[in-house]
């Protein structure tokens, strides 16, 4: 347009120069017409650039109007849905030590802390009773033995009685008897670990009394650990055997590990109506402890081609749930609400069952600046 209007004012300039030229002018009235119109020219030239930007400012007020969005196409992609629950890490191995005889204890040969195999003496307590006792069995023992060759002997030349004979026997064997009854308490004085692993507590001294049941030591052994939670029993029909866990804990975020159920439980809980799942775990360079803090996540649905949104583009009315799509309307983009059915949500995102299509344009960005009908431009 602009050179259009200058080309019509050369036109114009050159025309009246030709024409004062040909009236017989003088060259003083000729110069001056040529300034007189290279002023028009040039006054022509400042209302051509004041009306583009004119122009141009019309047109940048006219997109302020538009609404600026970004948008997502809608394809099928993965969508898996999982759930968590805290459980706890015990050892596989875990002995409290008690004494099955009473005793004063003479002797406890480790300390908290010390690795120790399975056999290995512990504690000793005091045996000198037992060991006296024993001295004077087999004494008596030794006689009885004796007594009872005689009497056997003289029993197979018929002489003596059968009633004789048959307490000399009697008479042995009792007293062999007491003696492995002994031997057996004497043996369970010396307290040996169940074991291999670390001592981690001792709870008793030297010249202190060890009864049964009373726990003297605990013995662990980390080297395998379980891992038990408590599962809502709504998650029966999906937890099974042999299943895939994805373990973490806290306490080490950075260690994570796939396990597959050991077990599952066979009773529901009344108190919370859940049922146990135990996993069983090799112990990572010692890191893990007894107790520390497990989460296990659990896969419960998966499907390969879902409908997948971001969970905070969705809103909700009296209707239902919907989003906006952006839909073409003449030469225009225009936001649509769109009505949707949903499914599971996992990880901020949901997946859409119904009311979108592959091809659709979601907007993810500016949905909250928009109605139903809002001019868009996509950026």
């Amino acid at each position: 347009m602009k050179n259009t209007i200058l080309k019509f004012a050369t036109i114009i300039l050159l025309a009246g120069v030709i024409v004062a030229c040909g009236s017989g002018d003088s060259n003083e009235s000729i110069q001056q017409q040529i300034k007189d119109y290279k002023d028009e020219v040039s006054q022509l030239n400042i209302k051509i650039k004041e009306l583009e930007q004119e122009l141009e400012d019309r047109n940048v007020n006219e997109d302020e109007f538009i609404t600026p969005v970004k948008v997502s196409n809608v394809k099928l992609q993965p969508f898996h849905h999982y759930f968590q629950v805290s459980g706890t890490v015990d050892a596989d191995e875990n002995a409290f030590i008690s004494p099955e005889i009473n005793g004063q204890v003479k002797e406890v040969l480790v300390s908290e802390g010390d690795r120790v195999k399975k056999g290995e003496l512990l504690v000793r307590l005091n045996t000198s009773i037992t060991e006296n006792t024993i001295e004077e069995v087999k004494t008596q023992l030794e006689l009885a033995s004796t007594l009872y060759e005689k009497q056997k002997q003289l029993w197979e030349k018929n002489i003596g009685s059968e009633v004789q004979y048959l307490q000399a026997k009697n008479n042995k064997e009792s007293l062999k008897s007491k003696m492995q009854t002994l031997q057996a308490q004497l043996d369970m004085a010396y307290i040996k670990s169940p074991i291999d692993g670390i001592v981690d507590a001792i709870f008793i001294e030297a010249g202190e009394l060890a009864m049964p049941g009373m726990q003297m030591i605990q013995v662990i052994n980390l080297k395998s650990l379980n891992v038990k939670a408590d599962v809502s029993e709504k998650y029966l029909p999906v937890i099974k055997k042999g299943d895939m866990v994805n373990l973490s804990f806290p306490t080490y975020p950075d260690l994570k590990m796939d396990v597959k159920v050991h077990r599952t439980g066979e009773v529901v809980k009344l108190g919370n109506r859940t049922f146990t799942v135990e996993l069983k775990i090799d112990n990572v360079d010692g890191k893990l402890k007894p107790n520390i803090l497990a989460l296990m996540r659990f896969l419960d649905f998966s499907d390969e081609a879902a409908i997948v949104v971001p969970s905070i583009i969705i809103k909700k009315d009296i209707v239902g749930e919907y989003i906006y799509v952006v839909r073409n309307v003449d030469e225009s983009k225009v936001a649509k609400k769109v009505y949707i059915s949903t499914g599971l949500s996992y990880n901020d995102e949901t997946m859409v069952t119904d009311g979108i299509n592959t091809g659709d344009v979601v907007i993810t960005e500016g949905y909250s600046l928009v109605t139903d009908g809002t001019e868009v431009k996509v950026i």
